[in-house]
């Protein structure tokens, strides 16, 4: 039986680092060219698919923010929503770890598709015993 391909799940932070051109661009990009020859899965949770939104939202505008979600769903990306087995891993990842709402869901994707999470948000080294990560340089 073959392999199953290996997952990722970008953080927020690492989508923002690939549309915004910073330190880690590069290997977001590679992910994604990765995951159009079929050798890997990235995964986006709903959470950071609404947090891009309204960032682009506050920071520029309607048009903006409504350009880099068609340009996300032109991605080899695959949004992941809430159901809820996830939602009581992201309750329990809140409770016992101390980490943002969205970071709970983020990080609940990865910890139940087994996925490494890539991202650029130090809160998540405290999850490191649980999560398998791959952080992009921090700011």
């Amino acid at each position: 039986m073959a392999n199953p391909i290996p997952s990722h799940v970008l953080d927020t932070s690492a989508l923002i680092a690939f549309t915004d051109n910073e330190d880690g661009a590069d290997t977001v990009k590679n992910l994604l060219q990765q995951a159009e020859k079929g050798e890997v899965e990235i995964l986006v949770s709903f959470a950071s698919w609404m947090e891009l939104y309204y960032i682009y939202l506050q920071e520029q505008d309607q048009s903006a923010a409504d350009q880099m979600i068609n340009d996300l769903k032109r991605l080899s990306l695959v949004r992941v929503d809430s159901d809820e087995s996830m939602g009581r891993i992201a309750g329990d990842l809140k409770a016992h770890h101390r980490i943002s709402f969205a970071d709970a869901w983020v990080a609940a994707l990865a910890f139940s598709r087994k996925a490494t999470l890539v991202h650029k948000d130090p809160e998540f080294d405290k999850l490191s015993h649980i999560l398998m990560l791959h952080p992009l340089p921090y700011k």
